[in-house]
């Protein structure tokens, strides 16, 4: 009983003191903790963190920390709205049963030169469910103390009330008509009731799971019935960017593609092939992961335990475009986030971008982005834009709940760019 009372006393200060903040990201709180996933828990990989309320569905954590030494963590909830601030919920409206848990799985390296731990976690437990439907952060911490905060990831609680149509077009606008693509869509809410839908629905939109770039707040256009009409021009347009490129490190004693060399010191080392910039070049379609990673281990047995990192050295000729902003190694394993282990540095005897992280064993797909004066994410000058790219671009829908005070999520749909409509 004591404890019960300590853990919900823990898990309100922990809430209070993390509302301090504005918006919650994706975030690793030390460089000793690598390769986070949040995934729904099937044996497919789906890295889109989104159960259905009620559902009985669960998500995995899983994370890894440079230590040999296993630690005591704890996790709880903590309730957004749709733009990932907190909302002014208490966590008993929004968890049933406990307010924190524990993380008790966890399995240590075996025969690899870098020594990890990793830790895995299924959830919700049938002790603490999701109560309400929307945005939330799942919070790591270590030993009760709420300031000691290992990392944080996204995930979303879906109360299904719509059905969406979607589309992804070349731009309308003929600036941008070979280079960016449009997502159109309707979202019928039928059934569900929505007193002033240009005043309580929002949309956010996502590319290849990227928040980054995505688009927030966007309204409906027009509304006929019980139908919403997302059809703008200018709203909804995504830069086309390119095909990702590759590099495979699931082994690291035989041949990689696009591996060049490999040698190890303190640690495994994997050298890349020199990139180039692809900006002048014509659009060329291949498969790829739309920037996502497949952990996976060839030299041993076990993938958890056995796969080693390696320190991995990216490079990438080019003229210098420092007048422009940053170069930057960009995808699922940057965590989507313009990280500074992924900052490139500028070699100008050699006319060449480098920079070096490690990664576990994997195949990853990545892109060079240039982070411009203003913060964003451009494309242009290092991968270049097309119309023909296929992306996966995914549609949230939230309702802003009046009586509770929420954005609660009541669609979504994802869309894949592999046929582009014409209008």
């Amino acid at each position: 009983m004591i404890q019960k009372v300590l853990l919900l006393l823990a898990a309100l200060v922990s809430i209070t003191a993390f509302a301090q903040s504005d918006v919650y990201d994706n975030t690793n709180y030390s460089s000793d903790i690598k390769t986070v996933l949040l995934q729904k828990d099937i044996s497919i990989y789906d890295p889109l963190p989104v159960i259905r309320l009620n559902s009985g569905e669960r998500l995995k954590l899983s994370f890894d920390i440079l230590s040999p030494n296993n630690e005591f963590f704890n996790y709880s909830y903590v309730h957004c709205d749709r733009e990932w601030r907190v909302t002014d919920l208490q966590a008993m409206d929004y968890i049933t049963g406990n307010l924190m848990g524990e993380i008790t799985d966890f399995k240590f390296s075996t025969n690899t030169y870098q020594k990890y731990t990793h830790y895995s976690l299924s959830f919700p437990k049938s002790d603490m469910i999701p109560s309400k439907s929307g945005n939330y952060i799942l919070k790591v911490f270590r030993n009760f103390d709420e300031e000691d905060v290992v990392l944080t990831r996204r995930f979303m609680v879906l109360d299904a009330q719509t059905k969406l149509t979607a589309s992804v077009r070349s731009a309308t606008t003929p600036e941008y008509r070979y280079t960016h693509q449009e997502v159109d869509f309707e979202v019928d809410y039928e059934g569900f009731e929505i007193p002033n839908p240009f005043l309580d629905v929002n949309v956010t939109i996502l590319q290849n799971n990227s928040w980054n770039n995505a688009i927030y707040s966007l309204k409906p256009l027009f509304v006929n019935g019980n139908k919403l009409t997302f059809n703008y021009e200018d709203k909804n347009l995504f830069q086309g960017t390119n095909e990702f490129r590759s590099f495979d490190i699931r082994s690291l004693r035989t041949f990689s593609n696009n591996v060049i060399k490999k040698y190890t010191d303190s640690v495994q080392n994997a050298v890349l092939k020199p990139d180039e910039t692809r900006y002048h070049l014509n659009y060329v379609k291949w498969l790829d992961y739309n920037g996502k990673r497949e952990i996976a281990n060839r030299d041993g047995i076990n993938v958890v335990e056995d796969g080693d990192y390696a320190l991995i050295h990216f490079y990438l000729k080019s003229k210098s475009i420092e007048d422009l902003g940053d170069v930057y190694v960009y995808g699922e394993l940057t965590d989507w986030q313009l990280k500074d282990e992924f900052k490139m540095k500028y070699w100008p005897d050699y006319d060449m971008y480098g920079c070096s992280a490690l990664l576990k064993q994997s195949y990853y797909s990545y892109h060079y982005v240039l982070k411009d004066k203003e913060g964003n994410i451009d494309y242009t000058m290092t991968e270049g834009n097309h119309q023909d790219t296929e992306n996966d671009y995914t549609i949230l829908v939230y309702h802003k709940n009046v009586f509770y005070g929420f954005d609660e999520l009541i669609g979504i749909s994802t869309r894949n760019s592999d046929i582009i409509q014409d209008k």
